[in-house]
């Protein structure tokens, strides 16, 4: 009932803003939904701050996604031990935040389990075993290969 309740609110407040019409004076909201898609019932990814570091993004309850700089476009390089602390991020319908593209989301399938793992401009997207709470960016930097996303992620060629 929650979520339902949330997602009305999102879309009216949607309708709202952009009936106002004065985009110049009206704030956007790091979290408001664009590019929802047909399906009232998606999630929705955020985007978030932290003190440490810029802005990132996250999963609907507000877990951040990570990418992996081993990994290559369209294929992840982290398996076995390496999936314990960093479970894939999978999600069969959601809406993305303000300034992402939902064009630039798609899946994989994982070669070990055949999962679809969402991908972020190809690039397969984690969460962080030792994130336990919304907000937490405990794996950024992580080896210097693990990465908090953003709009801005400059993924390796």
């Amino acid at each position: 009932m929650k979520k339902w309740m949330f997602i009305l609110m999102t879309f009216t407040m949607v309708l709202v803003l952009g009936a106002c019409g004065n985009d110049a004076k009206d704030p956007i909201k790091k979290d408001q939904v664009v590019n929802s898609t047909a399906d009232d019932t998606a999630e929705s990814l955020k985007l978030l701050e932290s003190g440490t570091t810029s802005e990132y993004l996250a999963d609907s309850k507000g877990m951040t996604l990570y990418y992996f700089k081993k990994d290559e476009s369209g294929k992840s390089n982290c398996a076995g031990e390496c999936l314990e602390n960093w479970p894939p991020f999978m999600a069969k319908d959601f809406n993305v935040p303000m300034g992402f593209d939902k064009k630039d989301f798609g899946t994989i399938k994982r070669e070990d389990t055949g999962a679809e793992q969402v991908t972020y401009k190809g690039f397969p997207l984690y969460y962080f075993v030792n994130d336990k709470q919304e907000g937490d960016v405990n794996g950024e930097g992580v080896k210097d290969v693990w990465y908090i996303v953003n709009n801005e992620t400059d993924f390796p060629k």
